[in-house]
Parts: structure tokens; C-alpha cells; sequence
């Protein structure tokens, strides 16, 4: 059985194109090849969640991974929780066993 040799690819070329592409997307005379849309997670009322747990920010903040002045400034409205941290918040709001349950096990391992 003969073997294959690895085809040398020219990453000049490659760029080029890749840039003529983007040229091409923002002059709107081409499509995106993909196009990803982001998960949008509703904003979730932190301090709301918090003391339906009957937690303390220390207690909470330390429970769920979340550094305290974080949690504070997510409560005070002066920061908003951004992609994953809004994500795992609402599932603390929905299902704060099972976080408790998956965070225990990383202990374990």
C-alpha cells in the first residue's frame, strides 16, 4: 500500500481568499458561509434568586463559584451577568439542586 503524501498547502493563498471573502461579505456582495446566532438568556433578578434560597451573598457567592463583589455588582445593577454566568444564574433560579448536585461531584473526581 502506497502512502499519501500530505498536500503542502500555500497559506498565502488561503488568507488571500479568506480576506477577498470578508471584502466581499461587508461590501454585501457575498453571503456568510455560516452564520452563528448567539444563545440569548433572559436577565435574571440575582438578588431574587438569591433570597428565594435563603442564602447570604457570602453563602450564596461561595456555593455557586461566584467571586462576592461579582454577585454584589450583579445585584446592585451596576454590572449585568454576561453569557455563561447568565446562563448557569438562571438555572440556579430554576434548579438549584441539580447545580448543587453537579458542583459536588467536581470535589470527587
Amino acid at each position: 500500500m502506497s502512502k499519501r503524501k500530505p498536500q503542502k498547502i500555500d497559506l498565502t493563498d488561503e488568507l488571500m481568499a479568506s480576506l477577498a471573502q470578508a471584502v466581499g461579505i461587508v461590501e454585501g456582495t457575498m453571503e456568510p458561509g455560516r452564520v452563528h446566532k448567539a444563545f440569548e438568556s433572559k436577565d435574571v433578578d440575582v438578588q431574587a434568586a438569591r433570597r428565594r434560597l435563603g442564602m447570604s451573598q457570602p453563602a450564596f457567592a461561595a456555593a455557586f463559584g461566584v467571586a462576592l463583589p461579582t454577585l454584589r455588582k450583579w445585584e446592585q445593577k451596576v454590572r449585568r451577568p454576561e453569557g455563561p454566568a447568565r446562563v448557569l444564574l438562571r438555572v440556579i433560579e430554576r434548579e438549584p439542586d441539580a447545580v448543587r448536585r453537579a458542583l459536588s461531584h467536581e470535589d470527587s473526581q
